[in-house]
């Protein structure tokens, strides 16, 4: 770009530049040419605007995610393909276990042990393969395969829209950190996990609730973020969230604004299915009781340590964990409770997304079942919380491995897969890693002047927070201390709602 005679440098950027504050970035850049010059101009792309660049990173990614699915996407699994290939997904057994291909429709006619919405996918994915294989027999140009196979070919297409909703919902959510996107649609995660179920789903729809609360929407954010928990249950989390940080801010009012929606909207969309069949309908609920400590947690292998000698012992067909239900809530209370003593005493509000990411990184740690594609739920989470590339690296390189044992595992070691040690060391590798990255995130909370977000731009707060944005404290539990920051002096944490500035001092005043 050209400068305007008389002026020496063109204006700042308008938004963080990652080649700048991001190591892993600068050192990534190298192979380009080098970190974003300081002279040069942000802002003035016209087609590579950061939104289609993140879109096609995730592009790229979903492609070979797709392509790592097809040896499986046929239904074909002999010789413990899906194993030996890394290709399992949940689409193949379960098009076949529900009845799918003629016809059946979830919860009327099959039983389903997943919430409404997602079995509302499933039957329209289903009905879009069936529709497809007669218009092939009818004109005979088209392709012919196997109902299966167009089944998880849909499916993976839908999932792949709620992937880049999911990324525009992030950079949306991002504020001056665009690219922060970028660690979406680039995630070891997404490509390992996109068509694993239909977990993608709830995430688009609560990270677009989150998306509208950022944008002081609060009836359409309860909306969303009830159809998510139409989809999976974690969006309900996000809920207990804002909760505890409106109440610190004393915007109750908007948050049961906002949780009536999600009520009304959950409501919309179980009713019609909970009338007409309630049986099936609370199939998902009775399931979830009786289901057992799932492999991948940490319950799981304190029962094979000891061997079952602990928790309810050996159980019988269909008896439930009794015993490990209790435990797992008691666990679960705690884990809401010392995020709200968090919230509340906290020097500065934490940013919702950070106590999002502990919450849900809490409950799946604690939780009795954690499937591995459940980590999704954590990806736009993490990404808002910490947006440093090494930690969510690392972490996502521990995701890669469980799902690697796991596929070993399962294949057994007669067929040349691996030992249960195996397997419940890369489990406990991934753990350690989670709880690692929720340490830096207390860390980050704890001290707001390390937080890239804060610090990374004068004057932000929360760029998700929408009411709570600036927002004043009106409860807390202990008084705020000065923070300061070698670039900024007195933080600007506490500036208030009208713009103005304030130091957060002793008296919280």
């Amino acid at each position: 770009m050209l400068v305007p005679r008389g002026t020496s440098d063109p204006p700042g950027p308008d938004r963080v530049i990652p080649s700048w504050a991001d190591p892993v970035v600068a050192q990534a850049s190298e192979a380009v040419g080098g970190p974003w010059g300081r002279h040069a101009v942000t802002g003035r792309a016209r087609f590579w605007t950061p939104l289609r660049v993140c879109l096609l990173f995730a592009t790229v990614v979903l492609a070979v995610a797709w392509a790592k699915q097809a040896p499986c996407s046929a239904g074909d699994w002999s010789g413990s393909r899906q194993y030996t290939h890394f290709c399992y997904s949940d689409a193949v057994p379960l098009f076949g276990g529900y009845g799918l291909g003629d016809g059946a429709l979830p919860y009327l006619d099959t039983r389903v042990e997943y919430p409404v919405l997602t079995g509302a996918v499933m039957a329209l994915a289903a009905a879009g393969a069936r529709l497809y294989a007669s218009a092939a027999e009818a004109v005979g140009l088209l392709p012919d395969v196997p109902l299966v196979q167009g089944f998880t070919a849909l499916t993976a297409l839908l999932l792949s829209v709620c992937a880049l909703v999911t990324v525009r919902g992030v950079l949306g959510l991002a504020g001056r950190r665009p690219w922060d996107a970028a660690m979406v649609g680039l995630s070891p995660v997404l490509l390992v996990h996109a068509f694993t179920n239909w977990d993608l789903l709830a995430v688009a729809f609560a990270t677009l609730g989150m998306l509208a609360w950022a944008r002081n929407r609060p009836v359409l954010a309860g909306v969303l973020l009830g159809i998510g928990i139409a989809a999976k249950f974690y969006p309900l989390l996000l809920l207990g969230v804002l909760f505890v940080l409106c109440l610190r801010a004393g915007r109750l009012a908007t948050w049961a604004t906002t949780t009536a929606a999600a009520g009304v909207a959950w409501a919309a969309v179980n009713l019609p299915v909970a009338a007409a069949a309630p049986d099936e309908w609370a199939w998902f609920f009775v399931f979830s009781r009786e289901r057992q400590a799932n492999p991948e947690s940490i319950w799981n292998m304190a029962l094979h340590a000891t061997d079952s000698r602990i928790l309810d012992g050996p159980l019988a067909a269909g008896q439930p964990p009794s015993v490990l239900n209790a435990v797992v809530t008691g666990c679960l209370l705690a884990l809401a409770a010392g995020v709200a003593w968090l919230a509340l005493a906290a020097p500065v509000r934490p940013r919702v997304a950070q106590l999002a990411f502990l919450l849900v990184a809490g409950f799946l740690l604690l939780n009795k079942v954690w499937s591995p594609q459940f980590s999704l739920w954590l990806l736009p989470l993490a990404v808002l919380a910490r947006p440093r590339w090494r930690s969510l690296l690392l972490w996502q390189v521990t995701e890669v491995l469980v799902w690697g044992v796991t596929m070993l595992h399962y294949l057994g070691t007669d067929n040349r897969g691996i030992e249960v040690q195996w397997f419940f060391f890369g489990v406990l590798l991934r753990d350690v890693a989670v709880v690692v990255l929720m340490a830096l995130v207390v860390r980050d909370v704890l001290r707001p002047d390390g937080d890239v977000v804060r610090a990374g731009w004068p004057g932000v707060d929360d760029p998700a927070g929408g009411p709570l944005d600036h927002a004043r404290d009106r409860l807390t539990l202990r008084r705020r201390a000065t923070i300061s920051s070698p670039d900024r002096g007195a933080s600007s944490l506490g500036a208030d709602r009208g713009g103005g500035r304030r130091e957060v001092r002793e008296d919280g005043r």
